[in-house]
């Protein structure tokens, strides 16, 4: 390996939060889950190792980010919410087509309230996202529980209620745990292999 080559590695991972490099001190590994940053969570759906129990932990910062921002974003763009909850009537069973529609929502949802923080959080796990909604949406239950939130956050928005919608979204949130159980048992045998 070329000089360059690794000094554009370790700028990486330094980035990352993976390593620190600090000219005239020896690179240091870090632990990334004290000084790691969002890149991670793309680190880890990019390369496929989901320590245990993350993605319960992901969904627990879900359940408190979620009816934040939809409840701003009914506040700041009520009729662009329920314009998009309106096409979901037409989901199917297709689990690709609920992970694409599920993701473009909760976008929608971070975009519309106002803070691009929100934005940047939720980007920062798309791939990962990508990858475990398909496996939830796979689920009947899950489906069921997501259309019942995608009416409720419509209603919400039609009406013009911010509060409603917060709580349609900390209501999914928390039952998207629950359903998401089965699967995080099913990833953690295919780990024990």
């Amino acid at each position: 390996m070329t000089r360059p080559t690794l000094r554009e590695a370790l700028k990486k991972l330094d980035r990352d939060g993976f390593v620190s490099v600090r000219h005239g001190l020896p690179t240091r590994v870090n632990d990334v889950w004290t000084e790691g940053g969002l890149n991670v969570l793309a680190a880890l759906a990019e390369h496929g190792e989901v320590p245990k129990g993350f993605v319960k932990q992901l969904l627990e910062v879900r359940e408190v980010l979620a009816p934040a921002y939809a409840r701003e974003a009914v506040r700041r763009a009520p009729a662009r919410v329920a314009t998009y909850l309106a096409a979901s009537g037409a989901l199917g069973n297709d689990a690709e087509a609920w992970t694409r529609y599920d993701w473009g929502l909760h976008r929608l949802l971070a975009i519309s309230s106002g803070n691009p923080v929100y934005v940047l959080i939720l980007n920062g796990f798309r791939e990962l996202f990508a990858r475990m909604a398909l496996l939830y949406f796979e689920r009947p239950a899950a489906r069921a529980a997501s259309r019942e939130f995608y009416a409720a956050l419509h209603a919400a928005a039609e009406a013009g209620d911010p509060d409603a919608a917060g709580a349609a979204a900390r209501d999914v949130m928390a039952r998207s745990v629950d359903l998401f159980r089965p699967i995080e048992a099913r990833l953690a045998g295919r780990r024990a292999r």
